[in-house]
């Protein structure tokens, strides 16, 4: 077993060395399961005992390994409030989590494989690993920062593609060629020829160049519709560790309006601020901030931009008189919610908020409510509260009062992309993602959150301008490159005319639907499993 265990980290590694922010990487995705796929291969025809047990352990190390090089910086965030081991401790959840997953694909591709031909297991364990990818984006934990198809981040240039599939069109892209290229392999490695060898590697260079070639004829044809709209982005840079010992929320108010009026421009129409730009000593009651200091600075600051609006990530709450929501927490005799929320503030007196929906499990809500309500006191280091924030369960759309549609997309929120096309739906003509990426450090982890990014702006067209506290603040265009980008660790306010747009692609229209298509083959794959067995 040790030279199959050796495969199964030659793939991590690959799949590591392929995923961003590594440039132009991308390829090693074709190949990287290969060596896994014949691991797996040798445990099936060799004289093993335990065989499902082994094989769900070869693809639980691949993922181990290739999760923990490639979010490292998870502990790194864990480790800046917490000693190494309950930092390690709370670290192991995503490190591990994806992996147990995987491994359950792979043990149950073993079965099909027990009773079907290699054909039809290899449909089974494709779906099963796009199950495990959707899954992993819907339950009470969900993590879809590894999602196959965020691998092209990258190589934006070669996915033009998603506006019509999305990431899941990557995943399938990727472990279809992996297929192929192990096929052709094994059976090379075996000297047998049960399918021909020319039609695999046909096959491959199909399944490979002609989407590539075709997204990059799009990429260098795609000509946007104008329609422009002057907009600022800025980068206050504070540090989220020591956000209210070092600096007051007047003081950090004053730090924005001043880094945004320095390249303003008096058709601007657009003030993009980050996460938890604007708050107070405890948050910020919606209903009442109008009272606030806060809003009457933003006014008079909007005073000499005609169509100006200030669009910001906000620390807010609502007081109830009875538990109306299920987050909601006594206080005397009331009742409140905390809001990880964005405000549109404008020269009138209208006030548009929305609480952010996809909370980051353990830092901003307890996943599976008590079962894991144990685990509160380290969950809440992560810069959480340690009751969880209210949310909303729908994405609901700014519009200025020219009638421009912005989506607020706050900070973990933009790896999905299904909700995010369900702004553009609801009419957003450009995505602002509003975030902190400072709890990580100088890590690839702002890297990686920028450049998934770039997918959202090709799957629905839209420009995305983006607005970190601490991480890289900039502007992506439609086809998804990178127009404009600060440096981490610099406070500054950078300017952009982008064009509205409000075409639909396929993916906004239809949004994973190649996932219900798998599911389907799942579906088929069970049934399989099930009256073999029988």
């Amino acid at each position: 077993m040790k030279n199959n265990y050796l495969l199964a980290g030659l793939s991590a590694v690959l799949l590591w060395l392929a995923w961003p922010p590594i440039p132009y990487s991308s390829f090693l995705l074709f190949i990287a399961f290969v060596p896994l796929l014949v691991a797996v291969e040798n445990v099936i025809r060799g004289d093993y005992k335990k065989k499902g047990r082994k094989i769900f352990g070869l693809a639980f190390l691949t993922g181990v390994i290739w999760n923990t090089a490639s979010i490292y910086w998870v502990f790194n965030a864990m480790n800046a409030v917490l000693d190494v081991f309950p930092s390690l401790m709370v670290s192991l959840i995503p490190f591990t989590l994806a992996p147990l997953l995987m491994g359950l694909a792979f043990r149950l591709y073993y079965q099909m494989r027990k009773w079907n031909n290699i054909f039809l297991s290899f449909m089974g364990l494709v779906s099963f690993w796009m199950a495990y990818e959707y899954l992993h984006q819907t339950w009470e934990l969900a993590f879809p920062w590894m999602t196959l198809g965020n691998g092209f981040a990258n190589f934006h240039q070669i996915v033009q593609w998603y506006s019509i599939t999305g990431v899941y069109g990557g995943t399938l892209w990727i472990w279809t060629a992996n297929i192929l290229v192990f096929l052709w392999y094994w059976q090379r490695k075996e000297k047998v020829e049960i399918y021909s060898q020319k039609i695999l590697l046909g096959s491959l260079a199909g399944w490979i160049l002609i989407p590539a070639i075709g997204s990059l004829i799009v990429y260098s044809t795609y000509e946007e519709h104008i329609n422009p709209s002057e907009i600022v982005t800025v980068q206050p840079n504070i540090d989220p560790y020591g956000k209210f010992g070092s600096i007051t929320p007047e003081e950090q108010l004053k730090t924005l309006t001043d880094l945004s009026q320095k390249v303003a421009k008096l058709n601007t129409e657009f003030f993009i601020w980050p996460e938890t730009a604007i708050s107070g000593s405890n948050g910020i009651n919606e209903e009442e901030f109008r009272e606030y200091d806060q809003y009457h600075k933003i006014l008079e600051f909007l005073e000499p931009y005609h169509n100006g609006n200030v669009l910001s990530g906000i620390e807010s709450y609502q007081i109830y008189e009875d538990q109306k929501t299920l987050t909601a927490r006594p206080y005397g005799n009331v009742f409140y919610d905390s809001f990880n929320a964005a405000v549109l503030v404008d020269g009138s007196s209208k006030l548009q908020f929305y609480h952010k929906s996809k909370l980051v499990p353990g830092a901003e809500k307890t996943p599976f409510g008590k079962s894991l309500a144990f685990m509160t006191p380290l969950f809440k280091h992560f810069g959480g509260t340690t009751g969880g924030y209210g949310s909303q369960e729908e994405p609901s759309v700014f519009y200025s009062a020219s009638g421009i549609g912005a989506a607020p997309v706050i900070c973990y929120e933009s790896i999905w992309g299904n909700y995010v096309a369900d702004y553009i739906k609801k009419g957003a003509q450009f995505i602002a993602v509003i975030t902190n990426d400072g709890w990580w450090g100088d890590t690839s982890g702002k890297d990686q959150h920028l450049q998934y990014a770039k997918l959202r702006a090709i799957e629905n067209r839209r420009w995305v301008v983006r607005s970190a506290n601490t991480g890289i603040s900039g502007f992506i265009n439609q086809r998804g490159d990178i127009v404009q980008k600060s440096s981490w660790w610099v406070p500054t306010a950078l300017s952009q005319e982008i064009n509205l747009n409000e075409d639909l692609t396929f993916y906004t229209k239809y949004s994973d639907l190649i996932v219900y298509l798998s599911f389907v083959t799942g579906l088929i794959s069970i049934g399989l499993l099930i009256v073999r067995k029988k």
